[in-house]
């Protein structure tokens, strides 16, 4: 069964093939460490650890290699920390601590490598020199800029013209650049900030030289996959292919970058761009508070990659009662049907789905059929085709990074310690009624745990209970 994802340089979905099936490289633009993350900053990670996760499974875990990097120079992270009087290391390393908190809570497998800008500036002023050598870049006023005149292809990724390209620069025309659309690389420190020696004097990388340097020194040249944000394909990607492949070879002629470029789509809320600049974000650190991280996933994944997703308390809801529905079918069957458990299998329509550039709408849905496949052969009392079928949606939910936690775990979240206390001395009370046949305490004892909003299910091993869904 083939995979084949949308590429954005071919603006066309192909069929994967990997440069050596037995190193699989992938690279995502990862986090820059002055904040929480807001939830529109996970949906790549979480796309993207699904995608690592199908790649995981088709090629073998050890030969997938997959970097996710870490922007710890930053203007915004300079702010806060002089706007709290510490040190820049104490405010990357607290955000990038609660950043991999929180994409482990949406159940983000950790990348293979996480390289920082800061443990990577020899191999960044390394390649700045090799462009500066080639021909490729130039410097100038204590500033080293990429010329875009040296590399033919300039704008092929976003597929920009001239114009646009130089309107759509998010760089200053400084006097001192020979063409509008060239680049910084390197530039001088303002007083206070950060600094690293070089040829070019005392300063900082610019930002899309950090993404180079750090593919090329923890994957290699061409990697089999690039992704991120549909807003990072200009300038920040094209600039990244235009050095990252004259850094190779002068004007780039037939190098590649990237086989292929992947891009998701905007989180939007009330029709906005999710933004910390536009002050219409929600946090995964505080949604987490509230909502169990695999909720906040299947929301993330409710909707296509590269289609932009309206993010609504309506959208979450309806993720957790999507994720009820599941763990629901599962308890019952371990319930009623024994905890017999075959090997975990991947369902064909699940992984059909995933394979056809990770369509997850389709992959749910199949997650329902294979629900009510286990939920039929629960009615029959069939354990043989119970363990069948659930065997068949633990492994092809458990891809998808669902199902993840024991059905009790899930549905006993709401519950905190002294209600947990408390419903099982009661449970054990109505046991020994139940035993005596004292059938009237019994009763009372399911009457108090109702109140209690607690359900209780009784099962050939015995009762279980869970706290019940709010009307």
């Amino acid at each position: 069964m083939s995979l084949a994802l949308y590429d954005t340089m071919a603006r066309e979905k192909r069929p994967f093939a990997p440069t050596d099936p037995a190193r699989v490289t992938m690279y995502v633009c990862g986090p820059t460490v002055y904040n929480f993350a807001h939830i529109g900053n996970f949906r790549p990670v979480v796309v993207f650890d699904l995608l690592f996760r199908v790649l995981r499974e088709l090629y073998g875990r050890d030969a997938v290699v997959y970097a996710a990097n870490v922007t710890d120079v930053d203007d915004k992270i300079n702010k806060k920390a002089a706007e709290e009087g510490v040190p820049i290391a104490t405010v990357t390393d607290r955000y990038l601590e609660a950043y991999n908190a929180d994409a482990r809570a949406l159940g983000a497998l950790r990348p293979t490598f996480q390289p920082r800008v800061t443990e990577t500036m020899d191999e960044i002023i390394a390649m700045i020199g090799r462009l500066v050598d080639n021909g490729s870049a130039y410097a100038a006023e204590g500033h080293v800029l990429f010329s875009t005149a040296s590399f033919p292809q300039y704008g092929q990724l976003s597929g920009k013209p001239m114009d646009d390209l130089i309107a759509g620069a998010r760089v200053d025309v400084a006097p001192y650049k020979q063409d509008p659309r060239d680049f910084v690389l390197w530039k001088p420190s303002k007083p206070g900030e950060p600094e690293w020696e070089s040829p070019w004097g005392a300063g900082r990388p610019g930002w899309h030289i950090e993404c180079s340097a750090m593919i090329e020194a923890a994957l290699g040249l061409p990697i089999d996959i690039h992704g991120g944000g549909i807003d990072l394909v200009f300038p920040h990607h094209e600039n990244e292919l235009a050095q990252g492949v004259c850094a190779a070879h002068p004007g780039g002629h037939g190098q590649t970058y990237a086989r292929y470029w992947m891009h998701n789509g905007f989180l939007n809320m009330a029709d906005e761009k999710m933004s910390k600049s536009l002050g219409n974000v929600a946090l995964a650190h505080d949604l987490l508070k509230t909502y169990p991280g695999e909720a906040l996933r299947w929301a993330l994944l409710s909707g296509h990659y590269r289609q932009p997703l309206e993010w609504t308390d309506t959208l979450i809801e309806q993720a957790k009662t999507n994720l009820d529905r599941l763990y629901r079918t599962l308890d019952d069957s371990l319930r009623e049907a024994g905890d017999e458990v075959d090997e975990p299998a991947i369902a064909p329509e699940v992984a059909r789905a995933l394979h056809d550039d990770l369509n997850t709408p389709a992959a749910m849905a199949a997650l329902f059929q294979l629900s009510d496949e286990l939920r039929a052969a629960i009615t029959k009392k069939d354990k043989a085709a119970a363990a069948r079928a659930r065997a068949r949606l633990l492994g092809s939910a458990n891809l998808m990074g669902f199902l993840a936690e024991a059905p009790q775990a899930w549905f006993q979240a709401g519950a905190d310690d002294d209600l947990k206390s408390k419903v099982e001395d009661l449970i054990a009370a109505r046991q020994t009624a139940r035993a005596e046949k004292n059938w009237p305490e019994a009763d009372r004892i399911r009457a108090e745990l109702a109140a209690l909003n607690v359900e209780v299910m009784d099962g050939p091993s015995g009762a279980t209970w869970r706290v019940k869904e709010q009307a």
